[in-house]
């Protein structure tokens, strides 16, 4: 029996060997760090023997199928302690996500945060236990039989809707046993640094209509030190949390009148329009020409979209003299009635339409999330026009633009081509020719991107640009996405050279994403210190006392009329308060005045970065910072 190894050793075996036994073989290090095995692809448990040919990875927490095993089992630790301190609590799922794990529960009484330490203590005591863990499988008979002794109808729920056939597999460790396909590690004692993090509700099986439980949230590391920083992490996260700045600074609201629909504030929206100038005077650059299409289309448009199909429980729908009408989850269709309007030769394209569209989508209330989960939304919409043979150009076009607006505010990313999913319209030829279309204009730009099989959008595939923040978090912003579905569909035509009707081929592609979320994403990547460009107020001035009101109205004249946002702060209050008032709003500049500078018509200059820079004449600090284009 021939096992290949990643790096493409091979190793002969006369008998059938565990994947844990191969990984000893290697070298006892990474026996020590193992978590799981990929036989063929497939991510199986340390014990899963190897009877073939094949092969196999050793799976480690470095790797992310090697983290979800160790975290899996760590939810499986959270879910044994709750069943010992609360027994008569029914297990729902537990699964390993990106950053840690949670178990949803249905309890008895209801706990909170400050039951997680006791939590926390009986875990460490399973993981002192040393607990193997074992896999076992049943019939489906045998299953439903077990989990209806130990009185667990949710994981009842989970076996009846398992395919017939299909093996039902048990892990079991000390007295608790769980229904789950694994894997996971060998022994709980590997689990030693992990935390309980927060408690939340959550619908059985996400529907409103169902129970709501109780979601534990944690997370598990390999080492002591990487729990600390990431606990760290989480502590920086939330002084950076978008819904508390944004609340301080004044940007924005989310009222109970309206959830899931922002409110946005005097200061939140210079900071929108100055995102929403800088996309205009781009695209204007780029030859792209802007357009506006209603919020609300009728039915008809949107069977033709295939949206009314395929995102339907998505719409928000209305009627409208006996006919169905909804209001625009997406602003493509309304790009495509706007091409079609007029008549088009092959020598308009490519033709760049751009689109800042307010869109709606039913959110459930518990994915809410301040800016970054919304349920209204101005997207960024472009649409480009053209044929087969300009679709690289447009392509690399494309992927500039978004790399130079990313980099204006100190982005890094890294870029995912999505194929196509099994909910899909068209055909084979149509998609592998839009496939390869994406792929040659990243090869050619010669950027780095993964592959996400099966992720592309209904109607065509997609390059994903996901952000890496300040915190080392990723956001998924950017996309472009090539469609020959929409055009034929709705039956749109160019006049090619030859005099004949020809389907022209279009991008849909968003550089913000969602405005509000971009948004959110700069809140927390700056911690609210906006670069100077971007701040609603760029200067505050502080007049030392009640004396010096006429100075530092003069002085705030002066900078308006120079085009600089800025505040005067003619509060009765004591010069050291007011700059630790603009310090908390995080205002990059404070100008102080008083007797002296009144006198030498002078300011006394005060950053948000550097502190006291000491007096300087007004003017020559308007040419220094904002003339001269420092930042």
């Amino acid at each position: 029996m021939i096992i290949r190894m990643k790096d493409g050793s091979e190793r002969e075996y006369d008998a059938p060997v565990t994947v844990w036994k191969a990984a000893q073989d290697i070298g006892e290090g990474l026996a020590r760090a193992a978590c799981a095995g990929e036989v063929n692809g497939q991510a199986v448990d340390l014990r899963y023997e190897i009877t073939q040919d094949c092969d196999l990875r050793i799976l480690t927490f470095e790797d992310e199928e090697g983290r979800a095993a160790f975290r899996h089992t760590a939810s499986h630790i959270l879910a044994q302690a709750v069943k010992r301190l609360y027994p008569n609590t029914r297990l729902a799922i537990g699964p390993a996500i990106k950053d840690g794990f949670y178990y949803d529960f249905e309890f008895e009484s209801p706990i909170s945060n400050e039951d997680l330490e006791q939590i926390e203590k009986e875990m460490k005591k399973i993981v002192e236990e040393k607990e193997d863990i074992r896999r076992f499988t049943l019939t489906r008979e045998e299953a439903m039989e077990l989990m209806r002794k130990r009185e667990e109808p949710y994981k009842q729920a989970l076996i009846e809707d398992l395919p017939e056939g299909e093996e039902i597999s048990f892990y079991e460790q000390g007295e608790f046993v769980d229904l789950c396909a694994g894997p996971h590690l060998m022994n709980t004692k590997s689990v030693k640094a992990f935390r309980l993090t927060s408690i939340a509700g959550a619908y059985w099986r996400g529907s409103e209509k169902n129970k709501m439980l109780t979601r534990i949230y944690g997370t598990a590391f390999a080492k002591k030190e990487e729990l600390k920083e990431y606990l760290e992490l989480l502590e920086e996260a939330k002084k950076r949390d978008h819904r508390k700045l944004g609340k301080e600074l004044g940007l924005f609201a989310l009222m109970d009148e309206g959830p899931g629909f922002p409110f946005f504030l005097p200061k939140g929206m210079i900071l929108k329009n100055l995102l929403i100038d800088y996309w205009r005077e781009l695209h204007k650059r780029e030859g792209y020409v802007e357009i506006q299409t209603p919020m609300l289309l009728n039915r008809k448009l949107w069977e033709t979209s295939g949206h009314w199909d395929h995102y339907r429980e998505n719409m928000y729908t209305t009627r409208i003299d006996d006919e169905d009408f909804a209001i625009k989850p997406m602003n493509c269709p309304g790009g495509m009635l706007v091409y079609k309007s007029e008549p088009h030769s092959y020598r308009d394209l490519p033709l760049r339409i751009g689109e800042l569209g307010l869109v709606h989508r039913h959110e459930k209330s518990g994915a809410l999330h301040g800016l970054m989960r919304v349920r209204c939304f101005t997207q960024d919409d472009a649409h480009i026009f053209m044929t087969q043979e300009q679709i690289t150009d447009e392509i690399k076009g494309v992927v500039r633009l978004i790399d130079e607006v990313y980099q204006k505010f100190g982005f890094r990313y890294h870029v995912e081509l999505s194929t196509r999913p099994e909910d899909s319209i068209g055909s084979d030829e149509d998609w592998e020719m839009a496939t390869d279309g994406l792929r040659k204009a990243l090869d050619e730009l010669k950027l780095d991107y993964t592959v996400n099989e099966g992720d592309g959008a209904f109607y065509g595939p997609k390059i994903d640009f996901h952000l890496t923040d300040s915190l080392g978090r990723t956001w998924q912003c950017g996309t472009i996405q090539l469609d020959f579905q929409l055009p034929m569909r709705f039956e749109a035509e160019y006049i090619g050279a030859d005099g004949e009707r020809h389907r022209p081929i279009m991008i849909h592609r968003v550089v913000f994403g969602s405005i509000e979320r971009f948004i959110g994403i700069l809140i927390e990547h700056y911690a609210g210190k906006f670069p100077l460009w971007l701040a609603p107020v760029q200067v505050k001035v502080l007049p030392i006392s009640d004396k010096h009101i006429d100075y530092a109205k003069k002085v705030t004249e002066i900078l308006k009329n120079a085009s600089i946002r800025c505040e005067a702060d003619l509060r009765a209050e004591k010069i050291g308060y007011k700059i630790r008032s603009a310090q908390l709003e995080k205002v990059p500049y404070m100008l102080i005045v008083g007797q002296k500078e009144e006198e030498n018509g002078t300011v006394s200059v005060r950053s948000r970065e550097e502190g006291d820079l000491g007096e300087e004449i007004l003017k020559e600090f308007i040419e220094k910072t904002f003339l001269n284009g420092q930042d």
